[in-house]
């Protein structure tokens, strides 16, 4: 993938696609009189917006983990917690 600054608004971006990935594009592109390069941005944003907040709940749970005052359940704990679901002494998760 190649990205070329075309402006300070957006740059050119250059990807490969299979071939059934493109016809399907070019046949969407048709479809709803949009061009291949609008969809395919659309596409990316949608993408990110889907996608991104993953890699920011990950640092966030890495950080919260390095914590000297967090504390990690043991097999157990979590064991007899789970043990209690579905009946009458069901019980609050252990902290």
């Amino acid at each position: 993938m190649r990205t070329r600054k075309a402006s300070s608004a957006s740059a050119t971006m250059t990807l490969r696609l299979d071939a059934g990935t493109l016809r399907r594009l070019e046949a969407l592109a048709r479809a709803t009189n949009r061009s291949r390069a609008l969809l395919a941005a659309h596409a990316v944003r949608t993408y990110l917006d889907l996608n991104e907040w993953q890699v920011q709940a990950i640092r966030t749970a890495v950080e919260r983990a390095d914590r000297r005052d967090t504390k990690f359940l043991s097999q157990d704990e979590v064991d007899a917690w789970l043990a209690t679901w579905g009946t009458s002494r069901a019980r609050k998760p252990p902290r």
